[in-house]
């Protein structure tokens, strides 16, 4: 059972990765072929290639044997070119666009897959409290050891970052003062509805909350709910953002981890350590926290890309625009060897990581 778990998980994380490089290259192909530049091929996989799928026209769509996602081959896309319609003879804005068009569909993409797990029907996250504050207006309200809060002014809350369980504790902080309706669990499973006046600004501190509920554990609810479309989308970008600000802090701390600690355990994965997270989540907590996860790793691809560093998007445009600036000085030689020497790092930096990803899982911590 633990084999069929393993290749299924693999499946899933293949698949997943697969689908989030592909779209990033259709980004790339589609404005390619709207500016009018020559595309030689679109291959999903990596070479060595298996199959020609359709070779009809100027572009030919290959299947290649490493099943890891991409790639669009463009005429004049690695040295000069007389053919009119290369990517070396485009326009500069031209040549930038087509660039970046593959970061924008991994950012479409994140927005699209956050707004569709907040707008799928799923369960609540209700907040239970152990105890209730004496003089408090959880006391005054009549509220209960071990009952849960499922929802504020008819607001509920899912499991995951932004809309979750801290986020209803941020709501009953930013509502200080005011009066709320609290939907309430009862300890015999019932759900009622309470009116509470929170504690004022000024009585809040350390000790005080807002409602005046201590030991706060968050917990799946039997609870359903759905939003509406305009909701959804609203927390879709909202929840890229927090993905966005996440993901910069983690570079923060692998470059610092890099500099200070290289023999240390990053506090990052690698390509073996995601999909063994991708598992994890699958199996513990379902296909919709998987693809949620799915949607962070969109919104990872497209920040990453994105870095002024040779070979990825970003410095690959930053290449493009100090030959613009430089004009001939930068010899297609010279741009060729950053890109190798980029290549290297990012090659080397793989293995780094993937060294810890696999120590982890020897010693069983992840």
């Amino acid at each position: 059972m633990a084999i069929v778990q393993s290749i299924i998980t693999v499946v899933i994380f293949l698949v997943m990765l697969g689908l989030l490089v592909i779209i990033h290259e259709l980004g790339h192909f589609f404005t390619a072929r709207l500016a009018n530049i020559r595309v030689h091929e679109f291959g999903i996989g990596f070479p060595p290639r298996a199959r020609v799928l359709s070779s009809h026209g100027e572009t030919m769509y290959t299947l290649n044997w490493l099943p890891i996602g991409g790639f669009v081959r463009l005429e004049g896309e690695d040295g000069d070119s007389d053919d009119p319609r290369s990517f070396t003879r485009a326009a500069l804005p031209v040549k930038l666009i087509v660039l970046l068009a593959g970061v924008a569909m991994n950012l479409l993409l994140a927005v699209v897959i956050f707004s569709a797990t907040a707008w799928f029907p799923g369960q609540a996250v209700e907040l239970q409290f152990q105890s209730v504050q004496a003089d408090s207006p959880a006391s005054a309200a009549g509220l209960q050891p071990n009952e849960a809060i499922v929802s504020i002014d008819g607001q509920y809350f899912d499991q995951f970052r932004v809309d979750g369980p801290e986020a209803m504790v941020t709501r009953l902080r930013a509502k200080a003062g005011e009066t709320v309706q609290l939907g309430i669990i009862s300890t015999d499973g019932q759900q009622r509805v309470v009116t509470v006046t929170l504690r004022s600004p000024s009585q809040i501190d350390d000790q005080h909350g807002a409602l005046g509920i201590v030991r706060l554990t968050p917990r799946l609810s039997a609870v359903g709910f759905t939003r509406s479309p305009g909701d959804a989308i609203a927390l879709g970008v909202a929840r890229t953002e927090d993905a966005f600000r996440l993901i910069i802090d983690g570079l923060g701390q692998i470059a610092n981890s890099i500099a200070t600690k290289p023999t240390e355990a990053p506090p990052a994965s690698g390509p073996v350590g995601i999909a063994v997270q991708v598992g994890d989540v699958f199996w513990q907590a379902g296909p919709l926290a998987t693809l949620y996860l799915a949607g962070i790793l969109s919104a990872n691809l497209a920040l990453v890309n994105i870095l002024p560093f040779p070979p990825l998007d970003g410095g690959r445009m930053l290449m493009i625009l100090i030959k613009s600036v430089v004009g001939t000085r930068l010899s297609i030689k010279v741009e060729r060897l950053t890109y190798l020497v980029g290549f290297g790092f990012l090659f080397a930096f793989l293995i780094w990581i993937t060294y810890f990803d696999i120590a982890r899982i020897g010693s069983g911590t992840q």
